[in-house]
């Protein structure tokens, strides 16, 4: 957990390059990847300092699947972190702060994501349209009775 903290600390006060987020993901005991907000750095808005991380795991380790890795990150994840914890299948996460910190210190609001997120698409926010929904289940439906599929 220290090492998340000291990469947050980093990130936002000794280069200023960013919010203090900072992520490491262990596996084994040891260290494969670690990650620090990149945001700004890189005009990515899905540059949090977990999905760095994420990707960088994922490319030591040769795979997608992060079965037994914890992520060590130094604030709660946010929604799209979490989700990509959730895809890689990672066996835990565990935080030094939590999302109302982030925002009460840094203004850093998760909540209207996750209130978003609680409202079918069609209520959300952003603008939601369905479109060609026919031709798209055809795709799935070959894609279903395929047997050389991938499994994810």
């Amino acid at each position: 957990m220290q090492r998340a903290i000291d990469l947050a600390r980093e990130v936002a006060l000794e280069r200023s390059e960013a919010g203090p987020f900072g992520c490491v993901i262990v596996k084994d005991g040891r260290i494969v990847a670690e990650g620090m907000n990149r945001v700004l750095v890189d005009g990515d808005p899905t540059a949090h300092a977990e999905m760095v991380a994420i990707r960088a795991a994922c490319k030591a380790l040769g795979t997608h699947d992060l079965t037994g890795c914890t992520v060590y990150t130094s604030s709660e994840p946010c929604p799209m972190c979490y989700a990509a914890c959730w895809w890689s299948r990672v066996d835990a996460i565990c935080c030094a702060s939590s999302i109302d910190d982030a925002h009460h210190h840094g203004g850093f609001d998760d909540r209207p994501i996750l209130d978003a997120l609680r409202l079918s698409p069609e209520d959300r926010p952003i603008a939601f349209r369905r479109r060609c929904r026919d031709e798209m289940l055809d795709v799935w439906r070959e894609f279903e009775n395929r047997t050389d599929r991938p499994h994810y």
